[in-house]
């Protein structure tokens, strides 16, 4: 957003937004948080904190339905306000491959966008001032209800796009476990080991003291280093074809990459699934009513959001450096995506 009445065009949002990612840094050095493993899973609760939001204050966006908002946006009048900066979480791979995908269908449409990559709470803070236009990963109602009650009467829900995020225990498809429960019988199927993430991680956290202790699964050895550890060991046994158990949440690009499923879990040790919604500033959808339409319209399933980042963030693809290039693969794969979007029907 460049409109005036916050005083950011030019020279001044782009000081402002460098103000934000400072921001960003300090508050993570003074709380000694890190950006890997410890925000970019569900649950965990750790960039941030606050009372519970009010049932009112929240209930849109924990109990949206993706395509709930969505409307025919391809007629409505252009927008006087066509120059758009989008907010993106540090270490949140579907944030960015939100982001970078209403880039390109908006930039389609003849607006300019820019994305910016942000901690969670000076991106929140930033959108709810109009510094930035959108964020897309808002997580509702375990991750961020902080953030909703501390700024959610300064933000536009701008419709949700997935309501699957959740943590879970995978394994590869051809193994033997189908539940959690199964894995208690099975440990030397899998190398008697249950490979982790970070160790500060709400994955993490969830997996050591719930899962394993109402599982019985302490015939395993829970191995804790990183996620780029974790996805080697799933790397390994897929070429290997070997047998492999591992903590991984949904959205992620390994459900694309490599032939992984969840295993049910009927105690609910790993906790429920989240709504994933986006959120704009009050200026943007007043100043640019079509473009926040067309956010509100975003509709993403499983498949197509592992296959995103999987063409975003795999070594076998873009890794993490080119992600225009990847949406741009993605949308070449599916031709018919952009414009579906634009007319609201993704969700139909």
């Amino acid at each position: 957003m460049t409109t005036n009445e916050h005083g950011l065009g030019g020279r001044g949002k782009r000081a402002s937004l460098a103000a934000l990612a400072l921001a960003g840094a300090l508050l993570l050095a003074g709380c000694g948080a890190s950006n890997t493993g410890t925000g970019a899973q569900p649950g965990n609760g750790t960039d941030g904190g606050g009372t519970q939001p009010t049932e009112s204050a929240a209930s849109a966006w924990a109990e949206c339905s993706p395509g709930q908002h969505a409307e025919d946006a391809s007629g409505l009048p252009e927008d006087g306000d066509t120059e758009l900066t989008v907010g993106a979480f540090n270490g949140w791979d579907e944030s960015f491959a939100t982001a970078h995908l209403l880039k390109a269908v908006l930039e389609q449409n003849g607006y300019t966008v820019k994305v910016d990559a942000f901690e969670a709470a000076p991106a929140f803070a930033g959108t709810a001032r109009g510094d930035i236009d959108v964020i897309t990963d808002v997580w509702m109602p375990v991750t961020h209800p902080q953030y909703i009650e501390q700024f959610g009467d300064q933000l536009t829900h701008l419709g949700c796009w997935y309501d699957n995020a959740k943590l879970t225990i995978a394994v590869n498809d051809s193994s033997p476990a189908r539940t959690i429960e199964d894995l208690a019988t099975m440990s030397q199927d899998y190398g008697g080991k249950l490979f982790g993430i970070e160790a500060g991680a709400g994955l993490t956290k969830q997996t050591r003291e719930k899962a394993i202790p109402e599982y019985g699964l302490d015939d395993y050895e829970f191995v804790v280093s990183s996620t780029p550890a974790m996805l080697a060991q799933v790397d390994r046994a897929t070429k290997a074809n070997e047998n492999v158990v591992v903590t991984l949440w949904r959205p992620h690009w390994a459900y694309s990459a490599y032939p992984m499923r969840d295993l049910e879990d009927p105690k609910g040790a790993m906790g429920g699934a989240e709504v994933v919604s986006s959120a704009g500033s009050q200026a943007f959808a007043e100043s640019s009513p079509k473009a926040a339409q067309i956010v509100k319209n975003l509709v993403l399933t499983d498949d197509e959001l592992a296959e995103l980042e999987n063409f975003m963030m795999s070594p076998e693809h873009h890794g993490g450096n080119d992600h225009d290039a990847a949406v741009a693969q993605w949308l070449e794969q599916h031709p018919d995506f952009a414009d579906r979007l634009v007319k609201g029907e993704l969700g139909s």
